[in-house]
C-alpha cells in the first residue's frame, strides 16, 4: 500500500497534467498507477488538498489545484489562500443559528474546509455543495462574533 503523501503527489501530477472531471475517472487512473482506494478516501483527499471542480469553456468540469500551484502537504501560503477564498466568495445571510455562504460554482469545498480547519468552537459545523456552505452556528454566538471569525477565512467579507 503507497502512502498518502506519494498519493497526495500522484493526484497533483494526473490533475496539473489531464482533464478530469469526476472522482470516477481520477479513481481509474489512479488504479491504472496502482493505487486501490475508495471514493470516500479519495474525497478526503481532494478536500484536504483543497482541489475543486472549475467550469470548462464547453460547459463540462474538470478539477483543478488551488491557485494552480502546487504546495507541499502541511505547508500554509496565506497569498494562495486568500486569492482562492477571494475568488470564490460571493456573499453571505444569516437565519437563526444558520449562514449561507454562496460561492463560485466548485469553490465550496475549499472555502468550507478553511472555516472546519480553524475549529472554532462557536461552530457545530458546515455543509457543502458545489457552491453553497450551510454553516451551524451555536445559539449563544452573535453574528458579529461569527463575522469576525470568518473574516479570518474570507477577507473581503
Amino acid at each position: 500500500m503507497k502512502n498518502k503523501k506519494i498519493r497526495h503527489q500522484i493526484i497533483t501530477e494526473i490533475i496539473s497534467n489531464s482533464s478530469i472531471g469526476s472522482q470516477d475517472d481520477l479513481l481509474k487512473v489512479l488504479a491504472d498507477k496502482g493505487f486501490s482506494l475508495t471514493q470516500a478516501t479519495l474525497s478526503r483527499d481532494l478536500k484536504s488538498m483543497k482541489v475543486v471542480k472549475q467550469p470548462t469553456e464547453k460547459g463540462e468540469y474538470h478539477y483543478i489545484l488551488p491557485a494552480q500551484g502546487v504546495m507541499a502537504e502541511g505547508e500554509a501560503s496565506p497569498e494562495n489562500d486568500s486569492s482562492f477564498v477571494q475568488k470564490g466568495f460571493l456573499s453571505l445571510e444569516f437565519s437563526g443559528n444558520m449562514a449561507v455562504i454562496k460561492t463560485r460554482p466548485g469553490y465550496a469545498a475549499g472555502i468550507a474546509s478553511d472555516i472546519d480547519s480553524k475549529s472554532n468552537t462557536e461552530f457545530l459545523g458546515s455543509i457543502a455543495g458545489d457552491d453553497t456552505i450551510l454553516l451551524i452556528i451555536r445559539e449563544e454566538v452573535s453574528r458579529e462574533t461569527v463575522l469576525e471569525i470568518l473574516s479570518s477565512t474570507i477577507p473581503n467579507i
